[in-house]
């Protein structure tokens, strides 16, 4: 898959653009939280929400931390970290566990969290790990320095890269627990790649543009 980094910008038009799956019960989960906005994935579909927007499903973004959001359904508010649950439904089959994502540019775009931290991902099946830049690195805590390191082959040459486990990686209703991942000493990628030591323990799937990343069990 050809690599980029896109925009913040871009992911919006992702999300918005998503269709709408419309049904009697809201299955709702918390997967990005930054300053006045969120990012939710309700039924399935992600939904990027800025703070007094309201999702075409309904769902109220009333206010937004790095920490916590307040969301509003039904016509009722409550505060929620990441990762909650909102909604009646408990995930139990492994058909229920799948998150879906449309392509920008042929590039697919989606809001997950590393060790409880909130992490915009490119999906990238030709990543042979998770990778992060040494700034975002920084910002989850993951401690590196010591790990074992060695030279790799990026798209922007070879570069210096550490080699580390993630305790737990979570994209929509897809958690997965010690992870393998790289930290590469530099800028690149500007965008954390959702590589194969994750997506080698998903099942994907594709109808027409969409894909669908399904958890094994």
């Amino acid at each position: 898959m050809q690599k980029s980094w896109i925009s913040w910008t871009s992911l919006l038009i992702i999300l918005i653009n998503s269709p709408v799956v419309w049904s009697d019960t809201l299955n709702i989960v918390v997967v990005g939280l930054f300053h006045n906005q969120a990012v939710l994935t309700i039924n399935e579909q992600q939904r990027l929400l800025k703070v007094g927007k309201t999702s075409p499903e309904g769902v109220k973004l009333i206010s937004a931390t790095s920490q916590s959001a307040t969301i509003e359904v039904a016509g009722v508010q409550k505060k929620y970290l990441l990762g909650s649950r909102i909604g009646g439904q408990i995930i139990g089959p492994a058909e229920q566990a799948k998150v879906s994502v449309w392509p920008n540019n042929g590039m697919y775009l989606t809001v997950g969290s590393v060790n409880g931290y909130s992490v915009d991902f490119l999906i990238d099946t030709g990543a042979s790990a998770i990778a992060f830049n040494a700034a975002t690195a920084q910002r989850l805590g993951l401690q590196y320095l010591d790990a074992p390191a060695g030279m790799v082959q990026t798209a922007s040459g070879i570069e210096k890269a550490y080699k580390i486990n993630l305790d737990e990686v979570q994209i929509g209703d897809i958690k997965l627990n010690n992870v393998g991942a790289m930290v590469l000493d530099g800028p690149h990628p500007k965008r954390a790649l959702l590589g194969m030591t994750f997506l080698g323990q998903v099942e994907i799937s594709r109808t027409d543009q969409r894909m669908d990343l399904k958890k094994k069990y």
